[in-house]
């Protein structure tokens, strides 16, 4: 069994040149989407134009690129046997000047669930194991794979830890390949796991709890271990969202409700909810994760249901009006079943899927200040992100937009994918003056 191997490490190629903006989580330095670079970025560009470097990855994965410095961080999949599926996960290191490959380890355990039918990378069609994003603090890079895996590394490449939550706390109880991306906090490492509470497809036990998970980033020990109820039902259980950290709050979407806990120890705080008046919709997984901004924080319900902006520090239980700031029941145009919201320039970017297209929201009234229709037949699901007064987000051809912040005026359509790219749904890292895009088959470096 594969567990650890080194490629090579040359440490000369990191050299002493240093990035003041970086990429260190899924969603950006400011968990928003959101970079503060005061560098130009990259306008027009496609495959072929104004790219620094690119490089041809082992296999497909919706995780983001991770910026740290001068290391560029993605997880990735090598599929070893086509007909039956099987394959290994990987962790990559890339030079941030160069796209040389500095480090590749075989991370995965070959932990399998109960009954995946023969798969080793993945549980569904749509996704693989490979899809969470992995985060750094500048001192260790963490990567979490959907068979419960997690692993850190330091930033050469040795392992300095690793566990499988799987064997520690049960299977799984997902229909769809669990997904959410683990979060690094002042010094804490946190990974949400909101499962359905029976067993499904032959996974996982029935009393199955949802839980929050916080480790210390340095050994990957347990610090607390939080159950977190809800009355929801079946796969509206199911979350695949990200916590994200507001202060001393950890802010969670999932089960029908929006929830905050305490820092230190996992304690639930106060609730919001629900979306699904009376957990009606059993069918309602949950994809977006929340999004701070203007004094409220955002909770996208899934299918083609409302948007809601809740109050900041709530305490106890609230629900409908009580906690709530506004929703967008009366503009169904606002909605997102699968992209996070993007916070940049003191206003929201809702990016529907569903209905394709992209509004920028005032965040204390909810008012559309624009909205831009998307083009093409392809779905935009890449969560968008923003820098330099510009938006950017990918659809699952691997279509890159670029568009204005200020106006919604669609600045340039890079296509980026290959012939057959479909399904691409990595978010795009900003990181200085450069972009790095993720498409299925490669990592592109933009500048």
């Amino acid at each position: 069994m594969k567990f650890y191997k080194l490629l090579f490490l040359n440490i000369s190629l990191l050299g002493s040149f240093s990035f003041a903006q970086e990429w260190n989580n899924w969603r950006g330095p400011n968990y928003n989407g959101s970079s503060n670079t005061k560098e130009s970025l990259p306008t027009k560009f496609d495959s072929t134009t104004n790219i620094k470097w690119k490089y041809d990855l082992p296999g497909p994965s919706a995780g983001t690129p991770i910026v740290n410095d001068q290391l560029v961080f993605v997880s990735s999949i090598k599929i070893n046997d086509e007909k039956s599926g099987k394959g290994d996960l990987l962790a990559l290191c890339l030079n941030r000047d160069s796209g040389r490959l500095i480090w590749k380890n075989y991370a995965g355990s070959g932990y399998r669930p109960g009954n995946n039918d023969g798969f080793d990378y993945q549980l569904d069609s749509r996704s693989n194991y490979a899809s969470p994003s992995p985060v750094t603090d500048g001192t260790r890079v963490i990567y979490f794979f959907g068979n419960g895996d997690l692993v850190s590394y330091s930033m050469n490449g040795l392992e300095e830890w690793r566990r499988n939550i799987q064997e520690d706390y049960g299977d799984f109880c997902f229909q769809w390949t669990f997904s959410s991306s683990p979060t690094l906090h002042n010094g804490k490492l946190f990974l949400p796991v909101l499962q359905r509470d029976e067993q499904t497809h032959g996974r996982g036990k029935d009393g199955a709890k949802s839980f929050l998970l916080c480790m210390n980033s340095s050994n990957g020990k347990t610090i607390w271990k939080h159950n977190r109820p809800s009355k929801a039902k079946k796969e509206s259980l199911e979350s695949f969202g990200t916590i994200i950290p507001n202060g001393n709050e950890l802010l969670v979407a999932g089960g029908d409700v929006l929830t905050g806990h305490d820092f230190s120890t996992g304690k639930e705080l106060w609730r919001w909810g629900t979306w699904n008046p009376n957990h009606k919709e059993q069918w309602w997984r949950l994809v977006p994760s929340p999004v701070v901004g203007g004094g409220v924080v955002l909770v996208c319900a899934p299918k083609r249901a409302p948007v809601f902006a809740v109050k900041l520090g709530l305490k106890g239980n609230h629900s409908g009006s009580s906690g709530m700031v506004w929703d967008t029941r009366n503009n169904p145009t606002l909605t997102s079943d699968v992209p996070t919201p993007l916070f940049y320039q003191e206003k929201f970017f809702i990016l529907s899927d569903l209905k394709k297209n992209l509004s920028r929201v005032a965040p204390q009234t909810g008012k559309i200040e624009w909205s831009l229709e998307l083009p093409g037949k392809y779905k935009w699901r890449s969560s968008p992100t923003a820098g330099d007064g510009k938006i950017y987000t990918m659809n699952h051809n691997g279509d890159v937009l670029v568009i204005s912040a200020t106006n919604g005026e669609i600045l340039h359509l890079a296509e980026m994918g290959g012939s057959y790219d479909d399904n691409t749904r990595s978010s795009i890292a900003i990181a200085g003056s450069e972009l790095f895009i993720r498409t299925n088959e490669i990592l592109y470096c933009v500048q």
